[in-house]
């Protein structure tokens, strides 16, 4: 949420708006929606209002921004759904069914919420880091890169990237569930499947034929170690001067059964073991042509289109980033003798990994500002960060990457007070700066305590 409240609401009134909608890349916009809805409840707004996203979630709108509205607030996964949702709302004869079913199911999500709070416990982090994923660093193969330092890639062919492109979230986004290729036998839309990717098909030509989008990278591999946490990056090979340090969390959710509580510093030796270890980082775009391709179909009203040029920005940029991985893991070493297949990459069937920030395994978007600076990743490829943290032009990925041979992906999930606290200080943070970045992941009631237009108290998930 990018545009002040005050605007939204002024501009929907100057035009009779029908519905409202808001959409939200990173964390901090969960707050912005939350404070959006509670405001078009004191004006005295009645129009629909749709929450959309990468941030979002059905659960978060249900919880937290529904009951600050007394109209209908609906959570919309993707953009391809926006039409088929506004038509029911806007449609005489389906609209009060279709508002008390949206209504009836959110009710669920709350119950829901409150029944798994009650059952909610944690670790202390002392104890999630006694039992963190152990590796015996003496008997550990730990290759030394070719090259450190940072390398860019600019202009790279598209056809290089293709075979690379994972299409079984092309189907997703149009509400597809399967699998490509499986998904065309499917008995129910297998055709629409069909249709719909030849119709990718058509526009892929055209973009690589007439160099539609433009892809660049940057990649780099750094001496590094652990310190608890943490891992520290190194000037060079002699260890001695830091060139920074990125700051991770650690699940702490009281586990029944393997009771390993992870954390992405486990999958990196620690300085005190005397193994010299490495990280890598890496940052990829198709740039901003495809945002500049898919205006030329809005131009002509034509959103289908517009609609599949950017899932399609969005294929190449994790292609891309898959690309990258390849290279990278010859460069490191531990890929030279490696024999992947296109579909092996796709399918994740490697040795190591190559997290984000802000999902699951670290979801602070801030430790994208160490990383930006690291790589000079708006210099080398175009990608800019705004003031949230969110990554412009929005068909950019970027991560680190794990070469551990056990490293693997999980989900931090929800913390308690003493890790966000501990977190903060390491990153020298307020607390309150850190729940603010934290949000979706804290185990506890903020301070801040919103009211309800029911009146009742609901605070922060």
């Amino acid at each position: 949420v990018m545009v002040p409240c005050e605007k939204i609401l002024n501009t929907a009134r100057e035009v009779k708006a029908d519905i409202i909608g808001l959409s939200g890349l990173i964390t901090p916009s969960l707050d912005e929606m939350v404070y959006n809805a509670a405001e078009m409840e004191r004006q005295g707004f009645k129009i629909p209002l749709l929450i959309g996203g990468a941030t979002t979630s059905k659960a978060h709108t249900s919880i937290k921004i529904a009951p600050q509205y007394s109209g209908v607030v609906e959570h919309v996964r993707d953009a391809s759904l926006v039409v088929g949702v506004c038509s029911s709302l806007l449609n005489p004869e389906k609209v009060d069914k279709y508002m008390a079913e949206i209504r009836a199911e959110q009710e669920k999500q709350r119950q829901k919420y409150a029944a798994g709070k009650k059952q909610r416990s944690f670790v202390s982090i002392e104890e999630a880091r006694a039992n963190r994923f152990k590796t015996n660093w003496n008997n550990i193969r730990i290759d030394t890169p070719g090259k450190l330092g940072v390398q860019v890639f600019d202009d790279i062919p598209l056809e290089e990237i293709v075979p690379f492109i994972d299409w079984s979230p092309l189907f997703w986004a149009w509400e597809l569930k399967g699998v490509y290729p499986k998904i065309f036998e499917h008995k129910d839309y297998g055709p629409q499947a069909r249709e719909l990717f030849q119709d990718a098909q058509k526009l892929l030509k055209e973009i690589i034929t007439n160099r539609r989008f433009r892809a660049r990278a940057v990649i780099a591999l750094w001496p590094a170690n652990s310190v608890g946490d943490d891992v520290e990056l190194y000037t060079d090979e002699s260890r001695r001067d830091v060139l920074g340090t990125f700051h991770f969390l650690r699940q702490q959710k009281e586990k029944e059964e393997d009771g390993t509580y992870y954390c992405l510093s486990d999958f990196v030796a620690p300085r005190e073991s005397g193994r010299k270890d490495y990280i890598g980082g890496f940052a990829v775009t198709a740039g901003d042509e495809v945002e500049e391709f898919a205006e030329t179909f809005k131009a002509k009203n034509d959103d289908y289109s517009a609609i599949m040029v950017k899932v399609l920005g969005d294929r190449f940029a994790e292609a891309l980033a898959e690309m990258m991985h390849k290279r990278v893991r010859i460069i490191w070493g531990y890929g030279e003798d490696e024999d992947l297949s296109y579909e092996d990459f796709i399918k994740e069937k490697y040795r190591g990994i190559r997290p984000a920030p802000g999902y699951p395994a670290c979801p602070d978007h801030t430790e994208k500002s160490l990383l930006w600076s690291l790589l000079e990743a708006e210099t080398n490829t175009g990608i800019f960060l705004t003031e949230t943290f969110a990554m412009n032009p929005p068909s950019s990925v970027s991560g680190w990457y794990f070469a551990h041979p056990d490293s693997k992906y999980f989900h931090v999930g929800q913390i308690d007070r003493d890790q966000v606290e501990d977190y903060a200080r390491r990153k020298n943070m307020t607390v309150e700066e850190a729940e603010k970045w934290l949000q979706p992941n804290l185990g506890y009631e903020r301070g801040g305590v919103f009211k309800t237009v029911e009146g009742t108290a609901n605070t922060e998930i």
